[in-house]
C-alpha cells in the first residue's frame, strides 16, 4: 500500500484545477423499494451495505459504474473521522459509494484495472436534526455488533445518503483505503456535507465491535502524499481577484 497514487488526500483548495469538463453525477436506480432486502454486515473493519447492481452512475464520468457496496468511516466521540480532508479540516465521518465499470463482468475483474472503480464520497457531520436516510441503516446497526454478523435490511432511497447537489465536487485519481490498495478509483468528493443528529452519529461510532471485542472506532486512513497527482474541481474554488469599482 506505498504506492504513489494512494488515498485518502487532503483537498487544498488552492491547489485544485477548475473543470468545467466535470459534469453533474447522475444516479440511477438508487431509489429501492422497502420489499428489496438489503444485506448489511460488520466486517471487523466497517459497516457494509450490500447494493444491487441496478444502481448505477449514469453521468459525470466517460462510462457507466454500477454499483457494490456503501461503507462508511468514522472517529469516536471524542474525534473526528473522515478519511478525506479538506484544507486539513477533517469531518466527523465519510461515506463511500463504491462502483465498478461495466465494461468489465464483475468487480473482481474491475478493481485490478486502470479506469476499474469509481468511488463517490461524501462527508458527515453533526447537525440539528435527525436525518432519516442515515437512520435507515444506523437503527440496525445494534444487530451486527460482532464481526461477521449481518442483517436484513428493507431498501430505501440511497440517493438520500449523498448531497442533493452532485455539481459541485473534487475528482481525483487514486486507490482503495483499505489493503489490497489498488490504485484503480476515480474517486469523487462530494462539496456539500451531509447533516446526522448527535445521537445518530453517537450511534455510528459506539454501535460495531471488532475480533477483540473493542469498539469499532477511528477506522479511517491517513492522508497520503498527493506525489504530483491533479485534483481536479467541478467549480471555482477559489474567487478571481475583484476588481474595486467605487460606489
Amino acid at each position: 500500500c506505498g504506492d504513489t497514487m494512494q488515498s485518502p488526500i487532503n483537498v487544498d483548495t488552492a491547489q485544485t484545477i477548475f473543470s468545467p469538463d466535470l459534469r453533474p453525477i447522475q444516479l440511477s436506480g438508487y431509489s429501492l423499494p422497502a420489499n428489496e432486502k438489503l444485506v448489511l454486515k460488520n466486517n471487523g473493519h466497517t459497516v457494509v451495505l450490500e447494493l444491487p447492481e441496478s444502481l448505477a452512475i449514469t453521468g459525470g464520468y466517460a462510462q457507466q459504474y454500477r454499483a457494490v457496496q456503501l461503507h462508511l468511516h468514522w472517529g469516536s466521540l471524542l474525534a473526528l473521522g473522515s478519511e478525506h480532508t479538506v484544507n486539513g479540516r477533517r469531518f466527523g465521518a465519510e461515506i463511500h459509494v463504491v462502483h465498478y465499470n461495466t465494461k468489465y463482468d464483475s468487480f473482481k475483474e474491475a478493481m485490478v484495472r486502470p479506469d476499474g472503480l469509481a468511488v463517490l464520497g461524501a462527508f458527515l457531520e453533526v447537525g440539528p436534526s435527525e436525518n432519516p436516510y442515515y437512520q435507515e441503516i444506523l437503527e440496525h446497526l445494534y444487530k451486527i455488533e460482532g464481526v461477521g454478523q449481518q442483517v436484513l435490511v428493507p431498501g430505501f432511497n440511497i440517493a438520500g445518503l449523498l448531497p442533493d447537489n452532485l455539481k459541485l465536487y473534487f475528482h481525483y485519481n487514486g486507490s482503495l483505503t483499505t489493503p489490497p490498495c489498488y490504485q484503480t478509483v476515480k474517486w469523487t468528493i462530494f462539496n456539500q456535507t451531509m447533516k446526522l443528529s448527535r445521537d445518530q452519529m453517537s450511534v455510528l461510532v459506539r454501535s460495531l465491535r471488532t475480533d477483540d471485542s473493542n469498539l469499532l472506532q477511528n477506522n479511517y486512513r491517513p492522508v497520503q502524499d498527493l506525489h504530483g497527482r491533479r485534483v481536479l474541481a467541478s467549480f471555482q474554488t477559489t474567487l478571481p481577484s475583484e476588481k474595486h469599482t467605487p460606489g
